[in-house]
């Protein structure tokens, strides 16, 4: 049987950005290994429009990062026990 993580290592902030014009929000996670996470929900994201996630993984400069063993690009379409799953798995990079 295959042992799963699911805890948050080490510190992580999170930011939250309101985005009326797109009807929806931006959370953006930065977690003690240097990446972080940007977890968003509008009308212009991948699933938001059906109340559903987006996330990205990003660099230690807040820019997005497309290689990780994360993505290569951008997830949508999530729930958030998706979301969760994923931001621990970058925690552990």
């Amino acid at each position: 049987m295959q042992s799963e993580v699911n805890a948050i290592q080490g510190g992580c902030t999170i930011e939250k950005f309101d985005m009326p014009e797109l009807n929806g929000y931006q959370l953006v996670y930065k977690f003690d290994n240097g990446y972080g996470a940007s977890v968003v929900k509008h009308d212009m994201s991948y699933g938001g429009k059906d109340g559903r996630y987006e996330v990205a993984v990003l660099d230690n400069e807040g820019a997005l990062c497309y290689d990780t063993p994360i993505t290569g690009n951008v997830i949508g379409h999530l729930n958030m026990s998706e979301v969760d799953k994923i931001l621990v798995n970058i925690s552990h990079l």
